[in-house]
Formats: structure tokens, C-alpha cells, sequence
């Protein structure tokens, strides 16, 4: 295994961060690490790095312990944090060369420079120092440090994190062709990004995993869930929903419009038919939808 989580915690004070998480991510997977802020992503990600000490558990980078082994890991991993620190008065290849001096690099250290400048798409803004760079651009600058020394694994937060559309769709493009032969933990809140260069989610709500399966699986529980958007002319409270047998959850989306899902949308119907009646409700409209990844995502971690 290129990762193995174990019984990972976390805890701040009275806070539990992160609360014995477990999974394992093998050599070639690309894995979505999702869920809303502050439910322990970033966190997870800098104590596999090394960079935070887990409060129990363990965490391990290709066979080698990241408590007991740091360097070893290090060495190992190429790791895009969220906040992206760089060296603002650094020219961008005077900040790869400092980059390679960290990491050992004595061989083509020129050459392999290069090569990273053009996979992320720097040529233009090379000569730049990276103060005066965009966001995108400063970016894709933390992404040249994370795969400098080719590492075997790939933690990356939020790595599309400013860049525009035609951007994202190159660091996509780059994030799945290196991850052939890679292992790549990424964090992203863009479900398209899960859909587009996920093999696998990892779902985590409040410091605990909710679901952890394949973005084909994921897909196919979306296609068996429907969902029944209906608006009422009067304001409602939560829990004359619970009524309704075959509504699996609801949701209140906006005013007095509210989402139900549901495994069978035609008795649903019905059954929102004759609960308006009987609740004196009256309903202006009430259409059929298909459930998203999104509304997945948001059911796994609302809960």
C-alpha cells in the first residue's frame, strides 16, 4: 500500500479534529478526499505528510511509518498544502533550484526544471518573480515543487484552486497522467474534479469517514435515488416531513421550496398529494429530478 491510515485522531484542546480514521490507497489510484470545511481534510493530510503529529494511530508512506520514519516519507511524498507557502522574492526558477537543493536533487537539476516548467504550463511567467505572479500561476508553481523529485506519492489540497477554466482542465489533464504510475490523495469541494479524475471518494464529515467507494459506485447509487422538488404557497416546519413514509430525507433548498429523495418517486407523489390535503397545504408546483453526486455528497455529510 502507497497509504495506509490507521486508526488516525487528532484532537485540538476538547476538539476532535480527526476521530480514528481508516483506509488505504494503492499505487495508481487517484482518491477524492471530500467533505465541507472543517471536517478534518487538511488535517488528515499534514500529519500522512509528517508535517502534523497525530494525536493516536498511525500513518504510513510506501512501508515507511511517518512518526518513526519522517524523512524517509518526506523524500516520498510531493505535497501541495491548501495555503500554498512560497517565497514571494524568489524568481520561479530560483525557487525550483532552492526546491532541489531541499530535495537532494544533484542530477539534470536544470533539465528536470524545465521539464516542470513546461508540465505546468510556467514558460511564460518563468522569468517572473513569483510575487508578481496570479493566484493560477502561483499555483501551478506549488504543483512544480510537489512533483519535482518525482515523488511516489501525491498529497494535494485544493490544487485547482484559483485557476480558470482552461487552467483546470490542463492541471486535470497533468494530475491524471502523473497518477498512471503514482499514488495521488487529492482534496477538492468540485464534484466535476471528483468525476473527472477520481477513481475513488473518501468522504469525511465531522473528523469521521462517511463513505469511502469507487466514483463508479457512487454514480450508480445516484441513478437509483430520485428526487421530488416541491414548492408550497405556505410556510412549513421540518417536522410535518416526517410524515411522508417515502421520503428516505428532505431538505429545505429555498423560502418554501423542499427537496425530498426518495426510492420511489411515483408513490411519493401521491403520498405528497394527500399529506397536502390533509395538512391544509396548498402546492405550486412539484417536479421529478435525478439525484447528483452533489446532493450524495451533501446527504453523507448533512447528516
Amino acid at each position: 500500500m502507497s497509504i495506509r491510515v490507521s486508526n488516525l485522531t487528532k484532537i485540538y484542546d476538547t476538539q476532535k479534529a480527526v476521530d480514528g480514521i481508516s483506509f488505504e490507497i494503492n499505487k495508481g489510484e487517484i482518491a477524492g478526499f471530500l467533505g465541507p470545511n472543517g471536517a478534518g481534510k487538511s488535517t488528515t493530510m499534514k500529519m500522512i505528510t509528517g508535517y502534523l503529529p497525530p494525536t493516536s494511530g498511525t500513518a504510513a508512506v510506501c512501508g515507511f511509518d511517518v512518526k518513526n520514519s519522517p524523512m524517509d516519507v518526506r523524500k516520498r511524498v510531493g505535497y501541495l498544502p491548501e495555503a500554498n507557502p512560497l517565497y514571494y522574492e524568489m524568481y520561479v526558477r530560483e525557487y525550483l533550484e532552492f526546491s532541489a537543493g531541499i530535495h537532494k536533487i544533484t542530477t539534470d537539476v536544470k533539465k528536470r526544471i524545465e521539464e516542470m516548467i513546461e508540465m505546468t504550463g510556467l514558460g511564460k511567467e518563468s522569468h517572473k518573480k513569483i510575487a508578481a505572479l496570479s493566484k493560477g500561476y502561483k499555483q501551478r508553481v506549488g504543483l512544480a515543487q510537489a512533483m519535482l523529485h518525482n515523488p511516489e506519492v501525491l498529497i494535494l489540497d485544493e490544487p485547482t484552486s484559483g485557476l480558470d477554466p482552461n487552467q483546470i482542465v490542463e492541471i486535470r489533464d497533468l494530475i491524471k497522467s502523473t497518477g498512471a504510475d503514482k499514488t495521488v490523495l487529492l482534496s477538492t469541494h468540485i464534484m466535476q474534479e471528483v468525476q473527472a479524475m477520481c477513481s475513488r471518494v473518501i468522504i469525511i464529515n465531522n473528523g469521521r469517514i462517511v463513505a469511502d467507494d469507487s466514483i463508479q459506485h457512487l454514480q450508480q447509487i445516484n441513478t437509483r435515488q430520485d428526487v421530488l422538488v416541491i414548492t408550497l404557497e405556505q410556510e412549513v416546519t421540518r417536522s410535518l416531513f416526517d410524515m411522508l413514509k417515502n421520503a428516505q430525507r428532505y431538505e429545505n433548498i429555498e423560502a418554501n421550496k423542499w427537496k425530498l429523495a426518495t426510492d420511489a418517486p411515483d408513490s411519493l407523489r401521491r403520498e405528497v398529494m394527500q399529506w397536502a390535503l390533509d395538512n391544509n397545504l396548498s402546492i405550486s408546483s412539484m417536479q421529478a429530478q435525478t439525484e447528483t453526486l452533489e446532493d450524495v455528497f451533501r446527504a453523507l455529510t448533512n447528516k
